[in-house]
């Protein structure tokens, strides 16, 4: 059987059209300042959409760059950078054949909830997001135009450290942005994201900002590293056993906050900043509340126990006290002994300080002093009142907290109290005895309204010590030793430790 012959097609007539009598439009010459933006949008272009090797090798790990976490951070399309364009002008070593725009830095304004904020991030794709000269010139100069234009700036770390081939000019960078820090201070919030590495030189600038937020298992810092560590000492160390988010926030209290992921860790920065003002001359962020302003808990008489030595969690005792019960605690898992925090009462924003009884019975020792110590003079700087709770046996005593300096650390929090000039209001829960007295702003360090729970005691030592102090001999000659303890600490309670039976005999300290 013959093979069937494929249909032709069947041929398409087209007419020719006439093109009598048609002319094609004239096009207005291209001017040179066309030209000059039409140039400068293709570099723009190139510089934000760099495809280089580092950086798709980041995209396809599915790592955040460092314009996607500024994006992350700010409001949508409020990003201003600067310096998009700015390379390096180092020689040698290869360098001046690898001159990538922003030179290993995004830097800028933007805005968090219509705030105005300046911010900064490493970009790790050019040369590791290692600091060079033009590296600190950007960043010095959106932190000097953070400071002339009094709003909070934020830094996101995720860096090498310096860049070796530009040498000590690498290092007098640093210097440069460490200056800035300690000059805004105290003036406008400083806040630091540790999304990757921050060694050597580099940890100083996130140390001296206001707080530290390290992304879990993404963030480390150290001086260090654990490959110097082995050579010299023969220790093995990894990099987070060295200086991970574990570690920073539970053990040395360099970081403030322990975001699992970078989505959360940008909703963990606009929520502190919603607390805090935009410089030291402004008041902190007002918000309506729908609470009653003379409202009332029942449950606030059940939480703390009758007894002194039961424990109890200050956290339950704050948060209903405050608006819509909420407390944004700082450095949770730091000095757990005592807890800092922000808050609101009646829209306006306070400062939370309170010894923690589920944990060392609340006393104080060298890790809680500088943690609340530190924490009280940011609210002074910042012009937030603070509220105490106090519920404290006194300082934790031992030998290792007297060779750590428990008595150069502890006089730190009863300087901060003293030096604050913000309303200082304070509400002794339970405890408040011995030297911890002084400390936890009493009315006689400048505490401005001292208030007492129902369940309050104030006295140089617990009713128990104090009995078997002062009353040694009685109870030795005791027929019952037991019963006549129990009369003795009754009593020795209703004179010296009971304010409400004090205020009555017109010795109250409250």
């Amino acid at each position: 059987m013959a093979a069937r012959r494929p249909k032709s097609l069947t041929p398409v007539r087209r007419t020719t059209p006439t093109l009598e009598g048609v002319e094609a439009p004239r096009r207005a010459a291209t001017t040179v300042s066309e030209q000059k933006i039409n140039q400068y949008r293709k570099r723009r272009y190139q510089a934000l959409h760099a495809e280089t090797e580092a950086a798709n090798r980041r995209r396809a790990a599915g790592k955040a760059t460092a314009r996607d976490r500024i994006e992350m951070l700010l409001d949508d399309g409020s990003f201003v950078e600067l310096d998009v364009f700015a390379a390096h002008r180092a020689h040698g070593f290869g360098m001046e054949e690898r001159r990538i725009s922003g030179d290993g830095v995004v830097a800028g304004f933007g805005e968090i909830d219509r705030r105005p904020v300046a911010v900064y991030a490493y970009d790790a794709t050019v040369y590791g997001g290692s600091l060079g000269e033009v590296t600190a010139e950007k960043i010095v100069k959106v932190q000097e135009l953070a400071l002339r234009n009094r709003v909070p700036i934020i830094g996101i770390n995720d860096s090498g450290g310096a860049r070796i081939q530009e040498g000590v000019v690498a290092l007098a960078g640093y210097a440069d942005i460490f200056l800035r820090n300690v000059r805004s201070s105290g003036v406008i919030p400083q806040l630091s994201v540790i999304a990757g590495p921050c060694t050597g030189g580099a940890v100083y600038s996130p140390a001296i900002t206001d707080f530290i937020f390290i992304i879990a298992g993404q963030g480390y810092m150290f001086i260090t590293g654990p490959e110097v560590i082995r050579v010299v000492t023969g220790e093995a160390v990894s990099f987070d056993e060295l200086g991970g988010g574990d570690v920073h926030n539970a053990t040395s209290g360099v970081a403030h906050f322990l975001p699992q992921t970078e989505e959360a860790c940008a909703a963990g920065v606009r929520k502190l900043l919603s607390y805090l003002p935009s410089s030291n001359g402004e008041a902190p962020p007002f918000v309506p509340t729908s609470d009653d302003l003379e409202r009332a808990d029942p449950e606030l008489q059940t939480i703390v126990p009758e007894s002194p030595n039961k424990p109890y969690d200050m956290r339950e005792l704050v948060s209903r006290v405050l608006d819509n019960r909420e407390f944004f605690e700082v450095q949770p898992f730091f000095a757990p002994n005592i807890i800092v925090g922000l808050g609101r009462l009646g829209g306006h924003v306070v400062g939370i300080v309170g010894n923690q009884p589920k944990v060392l019975a609340g006393a104080i020792d060298i890790n809680a002093s500088v943690k609340a110590a530190r924490f009280i003079r940011f609210c002074d700087a910042f012009g937030i009142p603070i509220i105490s709770f106090v519920d404290v046996p006194g300082y934790l005593p031992g030998r290792d907290q007297e060779h750590g300096g428990i008595i150069r650390h502890g006089a730190k929090l009863l300087y901060a109290y003293a030096e604050a000039t913000v309303p200082k209001l304070t509400v002794i829960t339970r405890k408040d005895y011995g030297g911890a007295y002084c400390v936890m702003s009493p009315k006689q360090m400048g505490a401005d309204l001292n208030l007492a729970w129902p369940t309050a005691e104030i006295a140089v030592m617990g009713p128990e010590a104090a009995v078997n102090i002062i009353y040694k001999r009685d109870l030795a000659g005791a027929k019952d030793p037991a019963g006549r303890r129990k009369e003795l600490v009754a009593e020795y309670t209703a004179k010296f430790a009971n304010p409400y039976v004090a205020a009555e005999r017109g010795t109250s300290t409250t």
